[in-house]
């Protein structure tokens, strides 16, 4: 953050089941304390954020950077059997999640079962975009194990084709940063004049607080934080079907 800025730090008990393995592909299953550290910065391209965590590389000039500061805390995380990742955007900003093995000291609210059992689940028919194929062949599978009927498209012009040849679609569900040009709130803008009153569920790595300060997202819209757990998704679902919007 060259000209200043802010940097929020999160705290969170989660718990990882075995098939999570789609959604945190380096963690293992577990309890964990996950620390997050989000800044409204510069941002990363992905090929920078790829090598974020190599000893001695840094964008920086000479005598500005080492570049072993996230090369250590990926050590120190991955030494105490956790993780590290980094979700960036250029432009809005990088967030750092540190996986930390929670110490065993009873039971608390993040001990409880995530499973299909304990999750709200629905009916309806959703409109999953997702560019990413592995990414999308986890949220269909995750999605359709919660009872929906799921109708798939890589990016916005695919989705708006999808709306328009399938009347029984009842929600979007979609990434808010896309390729191709469209991001989605301009995805669900045209959305809505398909299909007035469309409900739509956004996914980002950033939390909605970050995104609205930053001009990115209305303070209303229903946002799921990336990477999220089952039933957190099954959640979120069913809080943008029943804030849908019913057109005058």
């Amino acid at each position: 953050m060259p000209s200043g800025g802010h940097l929020t730090l999160a705290t969170e008990l989660i718990t990882i089941e075995d098939d999570d393995g789609a959604v945190h592909r380096e963690v293992a299953p577990g309890s964990y304390v996950l620390i997050a550290v989000t800044d409204d910065g510069e941002g990363m391209t992905p090929e920078v954020a790829a090598r974020a965590f190599e000893p001695f590389f840094t964008t920086k000039e000479v005598g500005k950077g080492s570049g072993l500061g996230l090369s250590m805390v990926y050590g120190f995380a991955k030494q105490s059997g956790g993780h590290v990742s980094i979700y960036s955007e250029a432009g809005l900003g990088t967030t750092a999640r540190i996986y930390l093995p929670r110490a065993s000291t009873g039971r608390s609210q993040a001990d409880l079962p995530d499973g299909e059992d304990t999750a709200p689940r629905g009916y309806e028919t959703v409109l999953i975009v997702e560019d990413d194929p592995f990414v999308r062949s986890s949220v269909i599978r995750r999605v359709e194990a919660l009872g929906y009927r799921v109708v798939a498209a890589v990016n916005g012009k695919d989705a708006l084709q999808q709306l328009q040849s399938d009347p029984g679609i009842d929600l979007l569900f979609t990434d808010i940063v896309m390729p191709g040009g469209m991001s989605g709130w301009e995805l669900a803008d045209q959305a809505r004049r398909v299909r007035p009153g469309l409900p739509v569920l956004f996914t980002s790595g950033y939390a909605l607080e970050t995104l609205v300060e930053q001009g990115r997202a209305q303070a209303r819209a229903v946002v799921l934080t990336k990477p999220y757990r089952k039933v957190e998704l099954a959640q979120r679902l069913r809080d943008a079907l029943a804030a849908a919007v019913v057109p005058s």
